[in-house]
């Protein structure tokens, strides 16, 4: 009988994807810790990595796309409210108070893998239907952000959520313009203001109102409460979001998913935010390398270092990894995610929060110095606005958009 021998390039292939699964599981299961600084890490460090640049690109790539899975588990087990405050808790944090944490663990895995077995087929028909529109929309780039801030404003609940989203969208976009050009000397080399910026706009915000809380309580089973049918068009809807982040910039996964969310029937309620917005996450990393490949415009952190590490553009070989790290993700997801809510629910809510706090603010100065601390809380004051006053968060998505806005 024939024995089937693997090629060494498959092993040593094989070999640096999971090496990108094991990074990406790292960097997801650290609270604050936002994908871009993750990647910029990454670039920093890729060219002392012996072996071929394109192995290299498929490890960075990998652990991009595990990192989309990943994030989910800390989110939704740190920084969960006291029961009162669950109508202005974020969705997924909503599940969490229902006892429905391991469900909305598996509604993310579901949403993120359904995302790249939909999108791969339809990366190059909705890269060629970009790319031909991509120089109107760059010319128009402002008044599109514009649109979409407008669309977020406008369908709050009443005048003063509205008003609030305003004022939260009008404050993200003043630290922005103050912020994101600085570049403060810092531990890490490969800094910048993103981490303080979403620790403080993001994470902080979430953390503060868990100070007091419970933390995590009891979940019941993991039974998935969405029908097939209902997964599928949310992932659907959530693939679609994703191609519109992984080319036009600024747009976040959250705000896509926002403003995709406002057609769907609201019963699926916060069930469909995790859906879609998963779907988005991972989708967003599959279209942005298309998005390389046809404009040679980097559109995420991953991209950026694939781009700066001069990786090879093979889509045969990239693709491959980013299907087998998507597979990896899900089976993290599942059997991690369960063990860490109930880790979580074990530790006091108050010195967690406080804990996680003081780490986000220690994050902030790795990555930029101590003017980062100092941005870190700022945002996390500007933060709390919305927060407050029942407004969406993704409106705090301005940091982005305004100053790209008034580029």
């Amino acid at each position: 009988m024939d024995v089937m021998v693997v090629p060494r390039a498959t092993v040593t292939a094989l070999g640096f994807v999971l090496l990108g699964v094991a990074l990406g599981t790292a960097s997801g299961l650290v609270p604050g810790l936002h994908a871009n600084n993750m990647a910029l890490l990454l670039a920093g460090v890729a060219p002392s990595i012996p072996g071929p640049p394109l192995y290299v690109g498929m490890a960075m790539l990998s652990a991009g796309v595990v990192h989309t899975f990943v994030e989910i588990v800390p989110a939704l087990a740190i920084g969960v409210p006291d029961a009162a405050m669950a109508v202005a808790a974020l969705p997924g944090h909503r599940l969490v108070l229902e006892g429905r944490g391991r469900e909305a663990l598996r509604l993310s895995a579901l949403g993120s893998a359904i995302a790249v077995v939909l999108a791969a087929p339809l990366a190059i028909p909705i890269t060629r239907l970009m790319t031909a529109a991509w120089p109107t929309v760059r010319a128009n780039l402002p008044v599109v952000l514009a649109g979409v801030a407008l669309v977020l404003i406008l369908t709050e609940r009443g005048p003063l959520s509205k008003a609030v989203a305003a004022l939260s969208f009008c404050l993200s976009a003043m630290l922005g313009l103050a912020t994101l050009d600085l570049s403060p000397e810092a531990p890490l080399a490969a800094g910048g203001m993103l981490a303080p910026l979403f620790a403080g706009l993001f994470g902080a915000p979430v953390l503060v109102d868990a100070i007091g809380g419970e933390g995590v309580p009891p979940q019941d089973d993991p039974d998935v409460c969405l029908s097939r049918s209902g997964l599928a068009g949310l992932s659907g809807l959530g693939t679609l979001c994703g191609a519109v982040v992984g080319y036009v910039p600024a747009i976040s996964s959250a705000v896509a998913a926002t403003v995709a969310l406002l057609a769907v029937p609201g019963r699926f309620g916060a069930r469909g935010f995790v859906v879609a917005t998963s779907g988005v996450n991972t989708a967003n990393a599959i279209f942005a390398l298309f998005a390389l490949v046809a404009l040679g415009a980097p559109r995420t952190g991953i991209m950026v270092a694939v781009d700066s590490a001069a990786v090879p553009l093979s889509l045969p070989h990239l693709l491959s990894a980013v299907v087998l790290a998507a597979a990896a993700g899900f089976v993290i997801v599942v059997t991690l995610g369960d063990w860490y809510l109930a880790a979580v629910g074990r530790i006091d809510a108050t010195r967690l929060s406080l804990a996680v706090l003081v780490a986000l603010a220690i994050l902030s100065f790795l990555f930029a110095g101590a003017v980062g601390v100092l941005v870190y809380v700022a945002a996390a004051v500007v933060g709390l606005v919305p927060a407050r006053f029942h407004a969406r968060r993704a409106n705090l998505m301005g940091v982005l958009m305004g100053p790209l806005m008034l580029a």
